[in-house]
């Protein structure tokens, strides 16, 4: 039996060493410690810490469809479920066909994952080490960066002209260092989308040593005519790869399911990162139901659309900034510290409405809304007009 004395002892000789915190790592002295990168870490979006508001009834902060997945997805989630208690044998042999099949590609280079967050912290640990860079525009997706600093490796942030990634600073930012440059094409939190030529132009001027990783999570929302699919780049390309979910037009953020199409060596490396069952029975047959109805995402589409499109102006005739999108939400810009995205974002949570801010400091006058129904979205203008007015 274990002394409780020496027990005792060997607890205050833990919690002595716990007491001095190293000053260059932050992190307790004695004890096993993770890798410094890990410190970097910090969250990406704004939370509501110390607010006390009602529970929102009207959720437009996580870009969410608000039309939800197929009602054939549903159902077949709602069957499979019945076998909760199996793993998926291999899901990429379920799913990966189906995928290759309704977007016309080599089913050998594709690989699934839980939502495409999975998939692009996969390929920060198979590509980036300590030394490593990876360069980004510097307001892009916030999320991506913890995912290199995980691995000790560092985020190269570059200037970008009113949220629209510069290709120029880009390029100006390679050097033997860089392991991936990132692109989320259209961007998020900003909505704003690089044209298939200037993708092009950055990619031509990669070294091969480079994957040029092309987030296009939100592509199936874009109408711009010179946005160019990122799978046509990436099959012609033996350093592009691009990262797709069914979180967004789908309907099926819940269900976690993304996807990878990449050179054979990539998606190689990418399988054997992934966890032995990384997607469950449900998820995986609403995905496969979902792919079907192309009829639901033609209808998502078209109302996402004209809701942009509506919302977008309506904004702009209240005096505020809209900067043009091609997601399904918008960024906008608050006028002064009176009226600031801060105050918004807490007078619309007394109303009972979510929105989302972003814990960059470029982003402190900004808020981003998620599109939802035309009378959702007629309320929220409703409360904006009235909090410029000053009356919430």
């Amino acid at each position: 039996m274990t002394d409780p004395e020496l027990m005792t002892t060997r607890a205050k000789q833990i919690f002595a060493d716990v007491e001095t915190d190293n000053p260059d790592t932050g992190y307790p002295t004695g004890l096993v410690l993770a890798k410094p990168g890990i410190k970097k870490i910090k969250p990406h979006m704004v939370g509501m810490e110390g607010q006390s508001a009602p529970p929102a009834t009207l959720l437009l902060n996580s870009n969410e469809s608000a039309y939800g997945p197929s009602h054939h997805a549903v159902a077949a989630a709602r069957a499979a479920s019945s076998t909760l208690e199996r793993y998926v044998e291999n899901v990429d042999l379920t799913l990966v066909p189906a995928i290759a099949a309704r977007f016309a590609l080599p089913g050998d280079r594709i690989t699934t994952g839980q939502g495409s967050d999975d998939l692009l912290a996969r390929l920060a640990r198979g590509y980036i080490g300590p030394g490593d860079e990876l360069i980004r525009s510097a307001n892009g997706y916030l999320k991506v960066p913890n995912y290199v600093y995980a691995n000790d490796g560092f985020v190269v942030n570059v200037a970008d002209d009113n949220f629209v990634p510069s290709v120029n600073r880009i390029i100006a930012a390679i050097t033997e260092r860089t392991k991936i440059v990132y692109l989320a094409n259209p961007e998020n939190p900003a909505g704003t989308y690089l044209s298939g030529s200037e993708v092009r132009r950055l990619h031509a001027a990669m070294p091969r040593t480079a994957l040029l990783v092309l987030d296009a999570a939100y592509e199936e929302y874009v109408d711009a005519p010179d946005y160019e699919p990122a799978q046509v780049l990436t099959l012609e390309a033996d350093n592009v790869v691009m990262c797709r979910t069914f979180s967004k037009i789908y309907g099926l953020a819940g269900a976690r399911v993304g996807w990878l199409l990449g050179p054979n060596y990539v998606v190689d490396t990418v399988k054997r990162l992934a966890l032995t069952f990384p997607i469950a029975n449900p998820s995986v047959a609403a995905a496969l139901a979902a792919l079907e109805d192309q009829a639901h995402t033609k209808f998502v589409f078209a109302q996402n659309l004209a809701s942009r499109n509506w919302l977008s102006d309506e904004l702009a005739c209240l005096g505020l900034n809209v900067i043009p999108s091609q997601t399904n939400f918008v960024l906008v810009e608050l006028p002064d510290a009176d009226r600031s995205a801060e105050k918004l974002d807490h007078a619309l949570r007394q109303q009972g409405i979510a929105l989302r801010q972003m814990a960059s400091p470029a982003y402190k006058k900004y808020i981003r809304i998620t599109l939802g129904f035309q009378q959702d979205l007629e309320r929220l203008l409703g409360q904006i007009e009235r909090f410029l007015k000053g009356e919430i």
